[in-house]
């Protein structure tokens, strides 16, 4: 990815968030565009076509998520990857926002570091957006942040618990072989039954009410559905 051929927007009104933002990015060699109010801001998107947006939640006019339900009810806006930066650290303001679809959510005081870093590895999802999250049933995973929700609350998952899952989910109403599940979360290699059963047993257990979502195939290896008893 050459950061020279993009043009990020930023749009917070809080002018030193501005500049810090739009000094390290030009640092990486991005081209940079900024507003700080909402109303300008959805105005340069529409116009500018930028290839993505760093947005605040809280601004003067429009707040964030009005400004993103705009962005993608318009055709010359919808694809624009955003990643929405916001001093509301609260669990539900992060479902809220990745939820209506946003890309990635930071929270302030952030590492410029970071913020650079979030933004590179959304531009690579850019031909891909879809598969930034995975919904299904009362499961919500983030896959930038390895977050997995249940009935809109984070549940602590290891990487490992949280790979598993989302490969299963991905494979909804399959039959999920042992050796399909090694070679995807460990990679390459002779699966080991007995490691696989126990992460999965733990990943169930965190899971509580919903752990049925789950189901051991004798013989065969696992399936995943959001409503067992649908099946």
């Amino acid at each position: 990815m050459d950061p020279t051929q993009h043009l990020i927007l930023v749009v917070d009104d809080e002018a030193d968030v501005v500049d810090l933002v739009c000094y390290n990015l030009e640092k990486e060699g991005f081209k940079t565009v900024h507003a700080q109010d909402g109303i300008v801001g959805l105005d340069l998107a529409k116009h500018r076509r930028p290839s993505a947006i760093i947005l605040d939640l809280m601004l003067p006019g429009m707040n964030g998520l009005q400004i993103f339900d705009a962005l993608k009810h318009d055709s010359r806006t919808r694809d624009i990857p955003v990643i929405m930066v916001t001093a509301k650290a609260e669990t539900t303001d992060k479902i809220a926002g990745l939820k209506a679809g946003v890309d990635d959510y930071i929270t302030k005081p952030f590492s410029p570091k970071e913020l650079v870093l979030r933004l590179k590895a959304v531009l690579k999802w850019r031909h891909q957006p879809s598969e930034a999250h995975l919904e299904s049933g009362p499961f919500f995973l983030d896959r930038g942040q390895l977050h997995c929700y249940v009935d809109d609350t984070l549940v602590d998952l290891t990487t490992t618990e949280f790979k598993l899952l989302a490969f299963l989910v991905e494979e909804e109403g399959q039959v999920v072989t042992r050796q399909a599940l090694f070679d995807r979360v460990w990679g390459k290699g002779e699966a080991a039954s007995r490691t696989i059963d126990t992460h999965l047993m733990r990943l169930r257990e965190k899971l509580g009410q919903h752990a049925s979502a789950i189901k051991n195939v004798r013989g065969k290896g696992y399936r995943y559905h959001p409503d067992p008893l649908a099946e």
